[in-house]
C-alpha cells in the first residue's frame, strides 16, 4: 500500500492548481493527484469556453467577487509568461430589451464595487467600438479586461509543471471507496492509498466523493449542458469584442453571447439546458436511470417552487435547444445574422450547479466542507477557471493542520502568477 501526505482527487484546473499550491507550501510533502480519466481536464475544465471573467456579475463581498479579479490577472499572466495564446479583446454588455435598463445600471454600480474597470457607452460610442451589435436602450457597458484564453494548453502546461515539481499525477485512478477513519482510498483497479490529508476537487463528481467522506448529504450537483453554434466565416462579421446580453436579474444564466477564440473562430452560446448525467454530452451517453431520476426530481422541485426564476429559465433555455429559437437569441445580439450563418459546433460543455436539498435552491457561491483531515470543494462553478490560482491558495489556507513533513508551510494567501 502506498502512502501520500496529500491526496488531491481530480485533475481539472482546480485540482492541478491546488496540487501546485500545496507543493509550493510544503516542498518536501508527498502529493498525489488522482484522475479517473486518461488525461487531466477531460470534462468541465477542458471544455471551458476559456473566457477570463472580469467579476462584474458577482455579489460584492462574495468569494467569487473576491477571487475573480485577482484570478483573471494571474491567469492572463500565466498565458503570457508561458507564451500561450490569449485574446485580450474585452467585452461589450448590451441591453436587448428596454426593460434591461435598470439591470445595466446595477451592473455598472456593481463593477465599481468589485473593482472592475468599466465604461458606459452611448449609442455613438457603441457603434464605433462594435458596429455589428445593437442596444435596445441606446447604452452599453465596455469591460476592457475580459479576455479569452486556451484551457487545453493551460491544463497541459500546468500538469507538466506540477509533475516537474514532484507531484505524482495518476491517471486511470478512479476512487471506489474511502475509509475515513483509516484514511485510506481504494481505487477501482485495486490499489489502496493511505493519506494524511485529502482534497476533493472532483468537479462533476465532487458531491459523490464528498458523500464517500461522510459529508455533504444535503447537496447534489445538477449539470447543465452548454451547446454552441459556430459563426460561419461567410457571414462577414468582424467582431472586435465579446458581446454579451445584459443577464436577466431573475435567472442564473448569462444568456447566449459571442466568444472569439484565440484562433479567430467565433462561437455563439452556450445554452443552459439540463443534462441528465454527469458526463451527458450527446445522445444518451453517460445517462444512468437512477441518477437521471434524481436530477429530474430536483429540477421538478425547482420548477414547482420557481426558485431563482427557474420557470422562466426552463422555458427560455429549453427552446434554445432548437436551432430556430437559438437563432432568435443570436439575432438579438447580431441583428444582421441569418440562419445559414449558424454552423453546428463540436464544442459541448457541462456547467455543474450545486443544489441544496434543504432550501431547494441552486447555490450561488463556492462551497467548501472540511474537517481535520480532508476538505471538499463543492459548487466550484464559473468563474472557477478564471479564479483557479488564487482559489487554490484560498483552499490550502482553509486546511486544518494538514499531516505532512515537519517543514513549516510558506504563506498561502499571496502568490505570484508564475
Amino acid at each position: 500500500m502506498q502512502s501520500s501526505d496529500f491526496i488531491v482527487i481530480g485533475a481539472g484546473i482546480i485540482g492541478l492548481a491546488v496540487a501546485r499550491a500545496l507543493k509550493r507550501a510544503y516542498p518536501e510533502a508527498r502529493i498525489r493527484v488522482l484522475e479517473k480519466e486518461a488525461e487531466p481536464g477531460r470534462h468541465s475544465s477542458g471544455r471551458n469556453s476559456g473566457v477570463l471573467h472580469s467579476g462584474i456579475y458577482y455579489a460584492p463581498g462574495s468569494l467569487k467577487a473576491e477571487l475573480c479579479r485577482k484570478g483573471r490577472e494571474e491567469m492572463a499572466a500565466y498565458h503570457e509568461t508561458r507564451h500561450l495564446p490569449l485574446n485580450r479583446c474585452g467585452k461589450i454588455l448590451v441591453p436587448t430589451a428596454p426593460e434591461d435598463a435598470p439591470q445595466l445600471t446595477n451592473l455598472y454600480r456593481r463593477a465599481h464595487e468589485n473593482g472592475v474597470r468599466v465604461e458606459k457607452l452611448d449609442e455613438a460610442a457603441l457603434r464605433e467600438l462594435e458596429p455589428a451589435t445593437r442596444s435596445a436602450t441606446g447604452e452599453a457597458l465596455w469591460i476592457p479586461d475580459t479576455a479569452v484564453g486556451t484551457p487545453g494548453e493551460v491544463l497541459k502546461t500546468l500538469s507538466q509543471e506540477v509533475r516537474a515539481l514532484g507531484v505524482d499525477v495518476c491517471c486511470h485512478a478512479e476512487v471506489a471507496e474511502i475509509d475515513v477513519a483509516a484514511r485510506k482510498i481504494a481505487l477501482r483497479h485495486g490499489e489502496t492509498i493511505s493519506f494524511g490529508y485529502a482534497v476533493n476537487a472532483a468537479g462533476l463528481h465532487s458531491d459523490r466523493i464528498a458523500q464517500k467522506f461522510g459529508m455533504g448529504q444535503d447537496y447534489a450537483l445538477l449539470p447543465f449542458k452548454g451547446l454552441y453554434w459556430k459563426l460561419s466565416t461567410d457571414a462577414g462579421f468582424r467582431l472586435n469584442h465579446l458581446i454579451y446580453p445584459v443577464p436577466d436579474a431573475k435567472t442564473l444564466t448569462l444568456g447566449v453571447h459571442t466568444t472569439t477564440a484565440t484562433d479567430g473562430a467565433i462561437y455563439l452560446g452556450p445554452t443552459a439546458v439540463p443534462a441528465f448525467g454527469r458526463e451527458h454530452y450527446r445522445g444518451l451517453e453517460s445517462v444512468r436511470l437512477p441518477e437521471a431520476a434524481r436530477m429530474t426530481r430536483d429540477l421538478a422541485r425547482m420548477f414547482l417552487h420557481d426558485q431563482d426564476g427557474y420557470r422562466q429559465q426552463a422555458w427560455q433555455e429549453g427552446r434554445r435547444y432548437f436551432r430556430r429559437w437559438f437563432f432568435e437569441a443570436a439575432r438579438e445580439l447580431l441583428p444582421a445574422v441569418k440562419p445559414e450563418h449558424l454552423l453546428p459546433a463540436a464544442r459541448v460543455g457541462l456547467h455543474p450547479r450545486l443544489f441544496d436539498r434543504k432550501s431547494g435552491a441552486l447555490l450561488k457561491d463556492f462551497v467548501l466542507l472540511k474537517n481535520s483531515h480532508s476538505l471538499r470543494i463543492l459548487g466550484a462553478t464559473s468563474p472557477a477557471w478564471t479564479s483557479a490560482f488564487p482559489f487554490a491558495r484560498y483552499v490550502c489556507a482553509q486546511m486544518d493542520s494538514p499531516v505532512t513533513s515537519d517543514q513549516p508551510p510558506q504563506d498561502l494567501t499571496q502568490g505570484a502568477s508564475s
